[in-house]
């Protein structure tokens, strides 16, 4: 089921109807499309709507091109990581800059992914250590886990799962490698619940959730994907489109708020009495801070617990 299905479509839909009710003349970019749950909704919603979806996993583009084959003659799928956002459009026959009415990202592995065990993305289920969002990329999580020194083990569970015993774990990491290489999840989770102290593992949650979650970050290269599309998205904005964002956890929420911070920022000079002709904003925020879903919607939908929506809507000219 899609988070926050209702508020993504109430914040997109004025920019798509701009032009024509129905949606006519519109753009939307789904940059992480996944199952099509989102773009579903809005293609039906709006029957004039053009959309291009994103996704670098092919398995996800194989099951939203089923999901959307009632819209097919508007959709065109295409097979990228969404930092590569500017050369998908120039394929798709638009122009990077201030082309189309709207943006979403859905950020992070997607239920989809989590429920295909043979992925590696859950630590609940045993599967091969892998977590490629593209079963074709070359890293996989066995072979961080298997070839990173200790220092550098230590350093992608500090940053990307903010673990608090990362020298720890990336110690017996090293000396369990030693006799045996890591090839499957529950390897990993067993060493976990040893590397963990015992008082740490009943609080928080999952012992293996933070480690998990740094190598999947690590392997897809997933937060420097996001500093990169975030601005290449705002710019393919026209005046008046927006981009929502939903992120599921601080690393990837830090930077959208940030990039948000600085889009809505004045560009003139501070401590000037006025605002400089072709210095203002170029966006506006549409959400105060990140918005959360609600009792209701969490019951519904489980994965919605953690998540942060924000919005901006494009207000000004790229030039200052």
């Amino acid at each position: 089921m899609p988070v926050l299905l209702q508020r993504c479509v109430e914040l997109l839909t004025p920019a798509l109807t701009r032009h024509q009710a129905d949606g006519s003349e519109a753009v939307l970019v789904d940059a992480t499309i996944g199952a099509g749950g989102h773009a579903e909704r809005l293609l039906t919603e709006l029957p004039g709507l053009r959309l291009i979806g994103l996704d670098r996993d092919p398995g996800a583009l194989d099951i939203a091109r089923t999901r959307l084959a009632p819209f097919a003659d508007r959709v065109t799928l295409v097979r990228t990581r969404y930092d590569d956002l500017t050369a998908a459009l120039a394929k798709s026959g638009y122009g990077a800059v201030e082309s189309v009415d709207g943006v979403l990202f859905d950020l992070g592995v997607s239920s989809m992914q989590l429920d295909r065990a043979e992925r590696g993305f859950a630590y609940a289920r045993d599967a091969p250590l892998d977590m490629r969002m593209d079963p074709e990329s070359p890293l996989t999580a066995a072979d961080i886990v298997n070839t990173y020194d200790q220092a550098a083990l230590a350093d992608i569970l500090r940053r990307y799962g903010e673990e608090r015993f990362a020298v720890r774990i990336a110690a017996h990491i090293v000396r369990q490698r030693a006799r045996a290489p890591f090839t499957s999840t529950s390897q990993l989770v067993d060493l976990l619940y040893q590397a963990i102290p015992a008082p740490a593992r009943r609080i928080g949650g999952h012992p293996a959730k933070r480690t998990f979650q740094a190598l999947r970050i690590a392997v897809n290269d997933e937060l420097n994907s996001l500093r990169s599309a975030i601005p290449a998205a705002m710019e393919a904005l026209t005046v008046a489109g927006r981009i929502v964002v939903l992120a599921y956890q601080s690393l990837e929420d830090r930077i959208v708020k940030r990039l948000f911070a600085d889009a809505v920022a004045s560009r003139s000079p501070a401590g000037l009495p006025v605002e400089l002709p072709g210095h203002e904003p170029r966006f506006r925020s549409l959400t105060r801070g990140a918005e959360r879903a609600d009792a209701a919607e969490i019951e519904r939908n489980p994965r919605s617990a953690s998540v942060r929506l924000r919005a901006l809507q494009r207000v000004g000219k790229g030039d200052s």
